[in-house]
């Protein structure tokens, strides 16, 4: 009898355990894509037609969390420094053999002319200032401050 009782609580405890995996692995995938839906940051502006589209874990929390907040910088100084940004940036797309493929995809389409209008330029400025940070790049000659 001793025996008997012994299978059905190990049986039971498998059964349970194997009950619980499944439980958390939806869980898990159901977290992952909510972080991946809110680490997506899409800007678009009804003046101008455009739009970026930043995808890119913790970026968001980065920036509601660590950056400086809306207003600190004037809209003048993040054009100047996002367009120098951008000029390094798209060199590095052209050089594919001496830079990282992975950090580096896509060329960015940023003209010094158009106005962008601010809530752009301040997350634009941001995600540099976040990906130097993050991935220990410089793309400029002064070091990226928060």
């Amino acid at each position: 009898m001793k025996n008997l009782s012994l299978i059905i609580i190990i049986c039971s405890a498998f059964i349970f355990n194997c009950n619980t995996s499944k439980t958390s692995i939806a869980q898990k995938n159901e977290r992952l894509q909510n972080i991946k839906e809110n680490d997506t940051v899409k800007i678009s502006s009804d003046k101008v037609e455009y739009e970026i589209i930043i995808i890119e874990p913790g970026f968001n929390t980065w920036l509601v969390s660590t950056a400086r907040p809306e207003g600190f910088y004037s809209q003048q100084y993040m054009e100047t420094r996002n367009y120098q940004y951008v000029v390094e940036w798209n060199q590095r797309v052209n050089q594919p053999f001496r830079y990282n493929t992975n950090l580096y995809e896509l060329q960015i389409d940023y003209q010094p002319n158009i106005d962008y209008g601010y809530e752009v330029n301040y997350k634009l400025y941001n995600y540099f200032i976040y990906f130097q940070l993050k991935y220990n790049q410089r793309l400029g000659s002064f070091t990226p401050r928060i």
